[in-house]
């Protein structure tokens, strides 16, 4: 039989109401809410990351993103991100081709964004060759960017695959 957390109700945590606000009903949110504190320092990290106000593209960091969901086999971040990533100019073609890994239509700094998020996202580290080509190819502050935004990515798949987080 299968277990289902409860999330925590918007109606009884305002935090949790005003991040609705934005992005509609969201279960992740509703069970990270059972840590409060958290849960809004969470949602500032994610929105310097995954924001207006991030140094990567929003196309690199979507591709990034759904790269390290579909390692970790994450429904819950796979099916949002397709969607952010479609409303950002990712075509299905090119989310075929994150799935399988062929990465034939990306640019040479997608591409090793894309091989840098898997590896790291397998192995926990990365290669001295992958991180200097990776390196070469993304200035200081967007290489650390992408770093985040790959462990950020682990997190929320974590989180939300050990707690069978349900799609909304």
């Amino acid at each position: 039989m299968a277990y289902t957390l409860k999330g925590v109700e918007p109606a009884i945590n305002q935090p949790l109401a005003d991040i609705e606000k934005k992005t509609g009903p969201n279960n992740f949110f509703r069970t990270m809410a059972h840590r409060p504190e958290a849960m809004q320092d969470f949602a500032r990290l994610y929105g310097s990351l995954m924001g207006p106000t991030a140094v990567l593209d929003r196309r690199i960091r979507e591709i990034v993103y759904l790269a390290v969901s579909d390692v970790n086999e994450c429904t819950y971040c796979a099916t949002h991100h397709q969607k952010n990533a479609l409303t950002s100019g990712i075509s299905e073609h090119e989310l075929s081709e994150i799935g399988t890994e062929t990465n034939q239509n990306f640019s040479a700094r997608e591409q090793a964004a894309l091989h840098y998020a898997r590896e790291l996202t397998r192995t926990a580290s990365v290669g001295d060759d992958l991180r200097y080509r990776t390196q070469e190819l993304f200035s200081t502050d967007e290489f650390v960017e992408l770093t985040m935004i790959v462990g950020l990515a682990n997190f929320t798949n974590r989180f939300n695959n050990a707690l069978a987080v349900p799609l909304e």
